[in-house]
């Protein structure tokens, strides 16, 4: 399993594309949208980005436009496996 802990910021949550990731009911996401090296907001990065997340996060960060700026949005990892159906990591 590779497990999401901790702090887990912007980059780290292209790992929610991995088949075998599990995330810590206590892990904090942050979302933002993607960027080019100038952090300049970016389609094509932020489409990869997407592309990463289930169906249900994609539309979630989406409808509350948290993939349209570089502000940090906070989802716990409680909620990540509650509403967004992610798997919990084994005890």
């Amino acid at each position: 399993m590779f497990r999401i802990q901790g702090h887990c910021r912007s980059a780290c949550t292209l790992f929610l594309a991995i088949r075998n990731v599990c995330i810590e009911p206590g892990a904090t996401l942050l979302f933002h949208a993607g960027h080019n090296r100038q952090h300049d907001v970016n389609a094509s990065s932020t489409n990869h980005m997407l592309a990463a997340y289930n169906s249900a996060l994609r539309e979630y960060v989406t409808a509350n436009h948290y993939m349209e700026t570089l502000a940090f949005h906070t989802i716990s990892g409680r909620d990540m496996i509650g509403k967004f159906g992610c798997r919990a990591c084994p005890k």
